[in-house]
């Protein structure tokens, strides 16, 4: 009865068969060779690889019609440049020993072979040891040319074999910007290599060789590098380096984002997690911080082999490498304003200016009711100007919290350094019952007293709060809910770390876990979501914050609650012991809902808002 359709499906079967060399070059280039931007990314890699200092890109048409990469390297010799254009032909690997420990750029040895199969690729090349140099045309014709040392790689009419693709391009404006991108990652990483690009014959941006501050300051700009802070951290075979932006410089979008890994430009979803859980009730709503970061590790601990445009990697160890990130992000992102210095720009502006520094005043002791003083009756600190902030042992946190409102003032909030020292000045006024007005070094300091204040007793809470383990409390009756077969492996294989952060997790069977305690510090937390938080963190990158997470939730909304509220009378003496304690307070220039705490008005914008010097 079936057999007429059987005879159709008999009929309408394909062999298997071999593809044609030139189909699977063209295969391969849809993999490797996206837009024009690709194709010069790949032969800037080259470029680097072969140890040029300068290499200049050419452009016409946003690279759809010419693409042309030159470099002072060293050269390709004649008897190699027809080799150089075959697929799987490189010089940078020869063996799969090589291939797991990469640390070239370019290293697949298809790029050229792909790229010439959907366009009209020639080599001009030439070594130290040839008279002169060597040109091979698309036509696989070879002959003598002129040249430097070094090589020309040209690219015209990108997809004219495959118009289909060619139709998926954007406008030539948006592919130029693409292409412009792919040589500013290169600047940010080789700040010893000078780069150059021409569109249309005229020049669009020239980065010179310089050292790496200045390299950043020229590709990523002065407001990144004057809005940002350094960071560095090491972790055996991990360096990590680079500057990152503060939470009051974040932006709509995560176009200021860069992350190289031995100095290739990838994105990774891990170190992404990583900074954005360092940034964690430093940033307002979904806006994204700016970052550059340089991460040098073994090559044997990273595969650069994971993606056809080298785009992405994996780590070996990605939990060492988040810990590495965060931890790094957290310590720089943590120093109080009392122990950043003045910046140079704002110093040179104010020695430009004809006038003195404001009067110092008198320290004297500060009766205040704001609550600002150490816990359990501390005895007072003595903080010197530039002393790193130091957390003295608290009692356990629970007992804490309600103490934190109501303790005696601190004698040392007024005992800090007076005049100049002061980075945030001294008090002046107290404006529309909510904010603080001082006045420092630079100009007028506009303080949001509440916002100000909820971040020293929010910091102040999650102190005491870590000066002990996460208590667990048994459940009377376990909670059991549906889980899903990762969800059963995560909690089996991260048993011991969910212990330790309050959470008793264990299998009732294939599909179902049950929960037999729950951090004792969250008595009204949502179990069931907050152990699907856990087990996702754990089986992403290995490690989890969902309980302090949650804590510090718990913690925000009783320092908000716990804060100054406006309208709110304040005397000079309070006021300058908030300003401070805002000095001395880690992360005091955003509240704890990312929102800034205080602005800086200088003497320059207020000459320029009364026409002064005009």
């Amino acid at each position: 009865m079936n057999a007429p359709l059987d005879a159709v499906l008999a009929a309408s079967r394909r062999p298997i068969r071999e593809l044609p060399d030139a189909l699977v070059s063209q295969i391969a280039a849809g993999e490797v060779v996206e837009r024009p931007a690709s194709v010069v990314r790949e032969l800037v890699d080259n470029a680097l690889d072969a140890q040029a200092r300068q290499i200049t890109v050419r452009l016409a048409g946003g690279g759809v019609r010419v693409i042309g990469v030159e470099d002072d390297g060293h050269g390709i010799p004649p008897a190699e440049l027809p080799l150089a254009l075959k697929r799987h032909a490189t010089s940078k690997i020869s063996s799969l020993a090589e291939l797991e420990s990469v640390a070239t750029m370019g290293f697949r040895g298809e790029a050229l072979a792909a790229v010439a199969s959907v366009a009209e690729l020639s080599l001009t090349s030439r070594t130290a040891a040839e008279p002169h140099a060597w040109r091979l045309d698309a036509d696989g014709a070879l002959q003598p040319a002129a040249r430097a040392i070094g090589t020309t790689v040209e690219v015209r009419e990108l997809f004219f074999s495959t118009p289909a693709r060619r139709k998926f391009l954007k406008s030539e404006a948006t592919e130029l910007a693409h292409a412009l991108d792919a040589v500013r990652r290169h600047a940010l990483a080789r700040p010893d290599v000078a780069f150059t690009v021409w569109h249309e014959g005229r020049l669009v941006a020239q980065w010179r060789a310089a050292s790496h501050d200045q390299r950043l300051r020229d590709v990523v700009g002065d407001d990144f590098h004057r809005h940002s802070r350094p960071l560095a951290g090491a972790h055996g075979p991990l360096v990590l380096q680079g500057r990152i932006g503060h939470p009051e410089a974040a932006r709509q979008r995560a176009d200021q984002q860069y992350l190289f890994v031995n100095g290739r430009f990838v994105r990774d979803r891990l170190v992404a997690h990583a900074v954005r859980a360092a940034y964690e009730d430093q940033l307002h709503g979904s806006r994204q911080p700016a970052w550059v970061l340089f991460l040098q590790i073994t090559p044997e601990l990273v595969d650069v082999n994971v993606h056809p445009t080298k785009i992405e990697v994996r780590f070996r160890d990605g939990q060492a490498v988040h810990g590495v990130v965060r931890h790094a992000v957290v310590q720089a992102l943590a120093p109080s304003r009392e122990a950043l210095a003045v910046p140079q720009e704002a110093a040179d502006e104010v020695a430009s200016l004809p006038r003195g520094v404001p009067p110092s005043v008198e320290a004297r002791p500060v009766q205040s009711s704001l609550g600002l003083a150490d816990v359990a009756g501390a005895p007072p600190r003595s903080y010197g100007a530039g002393q790193p902030f130091a957390r003295e042992p608290r009692p356990d946190w629970p007992q804490t919290l309600a103490a934190l409102s109501a303790a005696p003032p601190s004698q040392a909030a007024a005992a800090a350094p007076v005049g100049e020292s002061w980075p945030l000045g001294r008090a002046l006024a107290q404006l529309a019952g909510a904010y603080v007005l001082a006045e420092n070094a630079q100009g007028l300091v506009v303080v949001d007293m509440h916002a100000a204040h909820e971040r020293i007793v929010y910091e102040r809470l999650k102190a005491a709060a870590s000066a002990g383990a996460l208590a667990m409390q048994p459940l009377l009756l376990p909670q059991s809910f549906a889980a899903t077969p990762e969800e059963v492996a995560t909690a089996q294989s991260a048993q011991e770390a969910m212990l330790a952060l309050g959470l008793d997790v264990a299998p009732l069977s294939a599909t179902t876990l049950a929960i037999r305690g729950r951090p004792a510090a969250l008595p009204d937390a949502d179990l069931v979501e907050l152990t699907r938080s856990v087990l996702a963190d754990f089986a992403e990158v290995g490690s989890s914050r969902a309980v302090e997470r949650a804590r510090d939730d718990l913690l925000a909304t009783m320092a908000c609650h716990g804060a100054v509220r406006a309208n709110r009378r304040l005397s000079v003496e309070e006021m300058n012991a908030l300003l401070r304690e805002m000095e001395r307070t880690e992360r005091a220039d955003t509240c704890n809902h990312g929102r800034p705490t205080w602005r800086q008005v200088s003497l320059r914008e207020l000459d320029a808002l009364f026409l002064r010097g005009r």
